[in-house]
């Protein structure tokens, strides 16, 4: 057993002069009863750096002998375990995290420094468990956020799986054998689904201000806002993205070179997204999003007219004396220079209220593209690749709506068809009240045995139909024939 190190007996006595602690030169740390027993050792650390390590509160010295030779006979990375704080883990995990996107790494900071590190950073990591982690939960969700509201269902997800990333990190360094943020249970996050801007909804949002989380405009009203904007600079950029459905970050990011009027396509390829304010241009946001997009003809010839209209915005600069930044980008600013992604939702939300129409936002327009999609007839698997989906079943289930008007079809066709169904049986219904049908006879051998559970509805039409009966009956009650009289 190794035994390096040292280990004393400390205590946390004052000295009334100094005001200090008088820790190993305390007069009654000779009392058996008077202070604990620590220990000082050094391991090297996930780095190859030589650390000191110092624990106490050992009732007595071989106690506190016996956890340091422990501690020094483990790994490296169990070391790091032992020792190691919940806030120095996270820390090390973030600066560890170099093939993330901008955006991630600065949700994956927010949660790390406003909430993790103050309600668990003090911990051992090696000693962390899921009834402190259920215990730190119950004081985030006691907080408040900005808005002066408790933190959300989502809000608390999101934190959860930083954690959880950060976490299943130490797993496969070695640090932790489980993860104990793996099987913890928290109020689960509703996925709000797009509803349609009905006659209904849209009186109780003039009447009381309350608009559903995700919004969908109706056709009528996606042409008014188009007719409205068809003299602003980003008409083309309010078209495409509501006709065929690009994020933000991709129309931001779309160059002259990913379309072809020609033939009628472009390609996303890129796009610009911030973190904070400052804007990160990369690859979409997954392999799926990398894809092909069809245009129609009146999208390329909204296309053709915004390119006439930057190059004469090109000429009318370079007349005046004024730099043209030839960019490339299909939507720019005055100067020839890419948009801002977040100067595009301020413009969105801008030009929606001097419209008068119902608010959505510049996202829910990618969810009108997929409804207006599917009404037009396209199926789910088309409506995805547009969209750039993973699956299709984050497509049929968050991103399509139905139409009030494919709503009423709906229930017209289904009404109809039950009525169309009771029509034939109508019919019978009525013929066999004019003529109703006589009995058939049986063999003799054929009927049963026993008597009838009750009598027949129907009335024998005539006295030789009774007598039959009559006959058959009491041949069933006495189980064989009457004699003639």
């Amino acid at each position: 057993m190794n035994s390096q190190g040292v280990v004393v007996k400390r205590c946390r006595c004052v000295d009334p002069e100094t005001g200090r602690r008088r820790g190993t030169s305390c007069p009654q740390l000779t009392q058996r009863a008077h202070g604990s027993w620590y220990f000082h050792c050094s391991i090297r650390n996930l780095l190859g750096q030589t650390e000191r390590i110092r624990r106490g509160g050992y009732a007595s010295e071989a106690a506190a002998r016996t956890a340091r030779d422990e501690l020094l006979a483990l790994s490296r990375e169990e070391q790091a375990g032992r020792s190691w704080t919940v806030t120095r883990w996270l820390r090390y995990w973030l600066s560890t995290r170099t093939r993330i996107r901008p955006t991630t790494r600065m949700h994956y900071t927010h949660d790390v420094e406003r909430f993790l590190i103050p309600h668990i950073g003090q911990l051992i990591l090696g000693d962390l468990s899921s009834r402190q982690l259920a215990a730190a939960f119950g004081q985030i969700a006691a907080t408040r956020n900005r808005s002066g509201q408790l933190q959300s269902p989502c809000t608390l997800q999101h934190i959860h799986t930083t954690l959880r990333a950060a976490l299943t990190g130490a797993v496969r360094e070695g640090l932790l054998v489980t993860n104990p943020a793996r099987h913890l249970e928290l109020p689960a996050r509703p996925r709000p689904q797009a509803q349609v801007w009905t006659e209904a909804r849209v009186a109780e949002w003039r009447a009381t201000g309350e608009r559903p989380i995700v919004a969908v405009w109706t056709p009528t009203q996606l042409a008014a806002f188009l007719d409205y904007v068809r003299d602003d600079g980003l008409f083309a950029l309010w078209w495409l993205i509501a006709l065929r459905g690009l994020r933000r970050g991709e129309a931001a990011g779309l160059r002259w070179s990913e379309v072809d009027l020609h033939s009628g396509q472009l390609s996303v390829l890129r796009q610009r997204t911030t973190a904070g304010y400052d804007v990160h241009e990369g690859p979409p946001k997954s392999a799926t999003s990398r894809r092909s997009v069809a245009l129609d003809q009146h999208t390329v010839r909204v296309l053709r007219q915004h390119r006439e209209r930057q190059i004469q915005q090109r000429d009318a600069r370079a007349t005046a004396g004024k730099v043209w930044h030839d960019s490339g980008y299909v939507f720019t600013g005055p100067d020839g220079m890419p948009i801002h992604p977040g100067y595009l939702t301020q413009r969105m939300r801008l030009l929606v209220d001097r419209a008068g129409l119902p608010p959505i936002r510049l996202h829910d327009l990618r969810h009108g593209a997929a409804t207006l999609a599917r009404e037009a007839g396209a199926d789910l698997k088309a409506v995805q690749d547009q969209l750039g989906h993973a699956t299709i079943q984050l497509t049929a289930d968050i991103y399509t709506s139905v139409l009030p008007e494919s709503q009423r079809e709906a229930a017209e066709a289904t009404a109809r068809l039950v009525l169309d169904a009771a029509k034939p049986g109508e019919e019978i219904r009525r013929q066999l009240s004019h003529h109703p049908k006589p009995p058939q006879e049986h063999p003799a051998e054929a009927r049963p045995t026993a008597a009838p559970a009750c009598r027949p509805r129907w009335k024998p039409s005539s006295a030789i139909g009774g007598a039959k009966l009559r006959s058959s009956a009491g041949r069933r009650r006495h189980g064989r024939p009457r004699k003639s009289r």
